[in-house]
């Protein structure tokens, strides 16, 4: 068994942290290590979005559904 962390696999292509990046500072951390790499990856509306409908949400959905309204 691997001791490597489960990464979701459409992370790299997610247009919501691609283009948040840089906006969202240390919630971009906290959004990877729950949603992409953590405890909540199968609780993603991104992730869940993605694989129901087979394309992306759109960009600005977080992971939790909601939509990101950038103040």
């Amino acid at each position: 068994m691997s001791d490597k962390a489960v990464t979701c696999e459409f992370l790299d292509g997610c247009a919501f942290f691609n283009k948040y990046k840089e906006i969202l500072g240390v919630a971009y951390n906290g959004f990877i290590s729950m949603y992409c790499n953590g405890p909540k990856m199968e609780k993603c509306h991104r992730r869940s979005y993605r694989i129901e409908k087979g394309q992306p949400p759109a960009d600005d959905m977080l992971p939790n559904g909601a939509q990101y309204i950038p103040g």
